[in-house]
């Protein structure tokens, strides 16, 4: 299992691809996850959590 990172700002600078995922999402997915970002600390943490975001979009 990958480590976790200390915040969501540490996994967006240290995982290229965490950054990448997080810069194509809509910026209002983007002010969501900032807003709640105490409980993202991982790569799967982040898409899972963007995934439930873009869902209400159906």
């Amino acid at each position: 299992m990958k480590k976790k990172a200390n915040s969501l700002q540490d996994l967006i600078q240290q995982n290229s691809s965490a950054n990448a995922y997080f810069a194509s999402l809509p910026s209002y997915v983007q002010e969501t996850i900032l807003e709640r970002a105490e409980n993202i600390r991982s790569e799967d943490d982040l898409k899972c959590y963007a995934n439930n975001l873009l869902a209400g979009d159906d």
